[in-house]
């Protein structure tokens, strides 16, 4: 399962006009698949926010502090639960603005993909959206340890899956910032390098994530 193509980060173009039509149009054309709410479980979506350093593209990724009530200590993207009345799109923009000071409207929000059912009683949104090029943050310390710009090259990376006794689907694993990101932040990191990098239309429902995720 890993990725070879002929396809890249640098396929994407170089300026803010192409790169952001490219994933625009990429997006479109994906068929992204949605997750119904079974009774207990819950809403919520994450953002990935497509920002630039120094000319070269890439999105964010956070390291959440060791002192969070849920998933202390885990990697993850801009994101948490549905409030009342928002949709998907408003909860990610959200969520990334109280975590990373960064606002970012409607109108940069460049599609969508498929929805992630987490072991932990959510159903997982990914927004594509916009930031525009060497955008600055504001991390919020009490929901952000670390941040990290993860450069459009770098998710290229090739995944690692490890069998546990506990389910019978692989556990997808990258190897980003010196360290293993697990599912469900894997997941949907490796299938927006596939869709939008790579442009292929690849599902990673059949990921699992580790046991300590699942909490």
């Amino acid at each position: 399962m890993s990725v070879n193509n002929t396809r890249g980060a640098d396929d994407l173009g170089r300026s803010p006009d192409t790169v952001r039509q490219t994933i625009v149009d990429r997006l479109d054309g994906f068929d992204h698949a949605t997750a119904d709410l079974t009774e207990g479980v819950r809403a919520a979506a994450v953002a990935i926010a497509v920002t630039s350093r120094d000319g070269e593209y890439g999105i964010w990724l956070t390291k959440r502090p060791s002192r969070m009530r849920e998933h202390p200590s885990q990697f993850a993207l801009p994101g948490g639960r549905l409030e009342a009345g928002e949709t998907h799109a408003d909860a990610a923009l959200r969520e990334m603005h109280e975590e990373l000071g960064v606002h970012v409207d409607q109108t940069q929000v460049l599609g969508r993909l498929d929805d992630y059912a987490t072991r932990s009683g959510y159903v997982m949104t990914p927004i594509v959206c916009w930031a525009g090029p060497d955008r600055e943050t504001n991390p919020n310390p009490g929901e952000v340890a670390q941040l990290f710009f993860i450069p459009m090259s770098d998710l290229m990376v090739t995944p690692r899956f490890i069998s546990i006794p506990e389910s019978d689907k692989p556990v997808i694993q990258l190897p980003l910032v010196g360290s293993l990101v697990h599912a469900p932040t894997a997941a949907v990191i490796y299938q927006f390098a596939e869709v939008v990098l790579a442009g292929r239309h690849t599902r990673v429902d059949g990921f699992e994530q580790p046991v300590f995720a699942w909490r």
